[in-house]
């Protein structure tokens, strides 16, 4: 999120909005204020908050908020490119440029809402310090107060604000501890080791991802089943649930246990 942050930052400036709109029913969440007042305004630029994009007008009365979920794609579209016929989302800049949100699949959980600059920082409120620098000392006092399994806790935007499904699994591969492991249970070294997997993760997708890095060759754990581990040569291994799959490796996280879904032993007993 942050690498299309900063791809969007300058080109959503560049030209005052000249159409807002069309927009899904699905995926407008909000209708006071109407789109329609975006028309003949600037933005000032992309900001994030956790997994949230925001697009605030020029004199700072409203923001264009949008979150992605997990199908969600948004994408800057300069003057004279075809865009999508039925986008979930679009805004149109003078000069012929869009900003397009698209959403993959049945299910339109991407949104887009449009907030005066209070509402949106109530509607904000919830969520946690960002990630990236979260540093060890303000990790070890997030940890005592969860009694979570890691890769939960770790994707909870309420607790830490940033870190989605995919992350989990690289960052948890990269400090060496199991998905499953509770937080409350973690050595000061385990925090320590966390708290720089991270900062060293997110900072190497981020580079990845600016340089136009795929999936494929962003990610080392997540999605790559049956494929070796980069650190011991272990086939990867996976536990689905009905909303995300964790990606881990069984030798250098797990002591060489299988791990199981608890949910799914439950249904076969």
């Amino acid at each position: 999120m942050e690498a299309l942050r900063r791809a969007l930052n300058e080109a959503v400036r560049a030209c005052p909005v000249v159409k807002a709109g069309p927009a899904h029913i699905a995926t407008l969440k909000t209708f006071d204020p109407p789109l329609s007042v975006l028309e003949g305004q600037r933005l000032r630029g992309a900001e994030r908050r956790a997994k949230r994009l925001l697009f605030p007008t020029e004199d700072g009365e409203l923001v264009l908020l949008v979150h992605l979920m997990s199908a969600g794609r948004l994408a800057y579209l300069a003057a004279g490119k075809e865009g999508p016929k039925s986008p979930a989302f679009r805004l149109m800049f003078a000069g012929g440029a869009q900003l397009v949100l698209t959403e993959r699949g049945p299910k339109k959980r991407a949104g887009v809402w449009l907030l005066t600059a209070e509402a949106a920082e109530s509607e904000l409120a919830h969520v946690g310090p960002d990630a990236l620098g979260l540093g060890a000392e303000r990790l070890a006092a997030i940890c005592a107060g969860e009694s979570r399994r890691l890769h939960s806790l770790l994707r909870d935007q309420r607790v830490v604000a940033g870190i989605g499904r995919a992350w989990a699994n690289e960052i948890l591969h990269a400090a060496k501890l199991s998905p499953y492991a509770l937080s409350r249970d973690l050595r000061a070294e385990e925090i320590e080791r966390l708290a720089a997997a991270i900062d060293v993760e997110l900072i190497r997708g981020l580079e990845l991802r600016e340089r136009g890095a795929s999936d494929a060759r962003t990610y080392r754990v997540h999605r790559k089943l049956g494929e070796p581990c980069h650190v011991c040569g272990t086939p990867i291994a996976r536990v689905d649930f009905e909303e995300h799959t964790v990606f881990y490796c069984p030798d250098c996280q797990t002591g060489r246990r299988i791990l199981k879904d608890r949910r799914l032993s439950r249904l076969l007993k």
